[in-house]
């Protein structure tokens, strides 16, 4: 193949955090493969600049990767692109576990990891080998144009054996941004909500100790850019977590950076006092609700408690917190989503992120309220985790949708962005302006209505 592009299509409109754009290192990494393999491949995150079009448009295979509030403008390059006789292959989350709606788009559908199934494609699509049947989690038409889903591949056993992302062949990246890093894939939790388990199964993967520390002393002769760990629990294996933190240090790694963790972390001083002397640690962390029955509605395997005690742990060795909350359990109401900003500011979280409970297909709550009858519709680019979506069971869905933008800006006040420049904590001073410009926006453009349910001003 002459030129391969990969496209990661960008962020919803809905996204507040839009203008600090994390890309997911799956299609860098597949790129890389590819590149490896001897193709010339471009990697375009819409996010971060917009595609070369020239190039796409003459490229030999296009593959996209996208999630539920994106696969409509996914769909619809896709479309152009096909017209034009170029192959697609599509990806992604929402694509795996919706691979016939996909395949009236996309030549190819690569469900779940595609790390070895997409150099295989390719390959077939070059030589006619491997046999097209024999490639794990592939869906393709066949002679006849019937959807065939070929089974479950196996998922990648030992992370090690994977290149590292080549971030060059990123179009216009720059070293200032935001830099991700995978060290494990999989989580053994499984929350009614989330599509890590589903995508990546319940038993955790690890890259060695050495292999990331290998990536991160690429990065620091690159630049000191602030880093993400995509991992969805950095701390599943404390011990390595440790070794790794411990390592930035002895390599002079010391910068801003973050990381998904739960609240259990709190129960090793020893991990908490690494975190603290590494740079400017940020631990992001899924409170999801100070309802305890929501906390049981999403079996989330923590309580009400256990995020409490978290909270005064972490930030007694003045570590940064960034709160995430999903609002919208059959046992929330309005109440529950007023007080969880008292909850936030009196605890001292740094950050918050609140959204709306959002069943994506895959998830056992889409299952679910699929089943119920109790989906509003199915226009995917309102899946974004800022929009109603369901039948809420105790708050009205305009409700729902404004208390939880509302809850947001009551926490990025004018009192929050004043104390922390008083503090002169300059970051996050300017972060809640940022925020609050944001959110009064996202407000005001739902001026007409909310997903049809009620119009703005009598809702106000």
């Amino acid at each position: 193949m002459k030129n391969i592009s990969f496209i990661e299509i960008r962020s919803p409109d809905s996204n507040i955090f839009r203008r600090f754009p994390i890309p997911r290192v799956g299609a860098v990494l597949l790129s890389t493969i590819l590149k490896n393999q001897g193709h010339n491949v471009r990697v375009y995150i819409e996010d971060i600049a917009r595609p070369d079009w020239k190039f796409v448009e003459k490229s030999d295979i296009v593959c996209i990767s996208t999630i539920t509030s994106t696969v409509h403008y996914a769909y619809a390059i896709a479309d152009r692109l096909r017209k034009l006789g170029v192959i697609v292959v599509i990806g992604g989350a929402h694509t795996t576990f919706m691979p016939d709606e996909a395949m009236g788009h996309a030549d190819f559908v690569v469900r779940g990891e595609g790390d070895i199934a997409l150099p295989a494609l390719v390959e077939y699509i070059e030589t006619g080998l491997p046999p097209v049947e024999s490639i794990g989690g592939l869906t393709y038409r066949n002679l006849a144009g019937d959807i065939v889903h070929n089974p479950q591949g196996e998922f990648v056993k030992d992370l090690d054996t994977l290149p590292l992302p080549d971030f060059k062949l990123v179009h216009r990246w720059k070293n200032s941004n935001i830099l991700p890093v995978a060290t494990s894939r999989g989580c053994a939790f499984n929350c009614r909500f989330c599509l890590v388990s589903p995508m990546f199964g319940r038993k955790y993967r690890f890259r060695s100790v050495e292999s990331v520390m290998g990536e991160l002393k690429i990065r620091v002769k690159l630049s000191n850019s602030p880093i993400f760990f995509v991992d969805d629990n950095f701390a599943a294996n404390r011990k390595r977590t440790k070794l790794i933190l411990q390592g930035m240090n002895e390599i002079g790694l010391k910068p801003r950076w973050s990381a998904m963790v739960r609240p259990d972390i709190a129960k090793d001083p020893e991990l908490l006092k690494i975190i603290a002397d590494t740079g400017k640690p940020t631990v992001c962390i899924g409170f999801e609700s100070i309802n305890p029955e929501s906390l049981k509605e999403y079996e989330k395997k923590q309580t009400l408690e256990d995020n409490i005690t978290s909270i005064k742990k972490i930030k007694a060795h003045d570590i940064k917190i960034h709160g995430m909350f999903v609002f919208g359990a059959d046992t929330d109401t309005v109440d529950t989503i007023k007080r969880t900003t008292d909850f936030a500011t009196s605890m001292g979280l740094d950050s918050v992120q609140y959204m709306i409970l959002t069943p994506l297909p895959g998830t056992k709550i889409y299952d679910e309220f699929k089943a119920q009858d109790r989906l509003l519709h199915t226009d995917w680019a309102k899946y974004d985790i800022h929009h109603v979506v369901y039948k809420p069971a105790m708050i009205a869905a305009h409700d729902l949708h404004f208390e939880t933008l509302r809850a947001m800006r009551d926490f990025y006040s004018l009192d929050y962005i004043l104390r922390r420049m008083s503090r002169l904590d300059l970051f996050y001073g300017a972060f809640g302006v940022y925020s609050r410009t944001m959110i009064n926006k996202a407000i005001k453009s739902s001026d007409a209505c909310v997903d049809g349910l009620c119009n703005l001003k009598s809702a106000i």
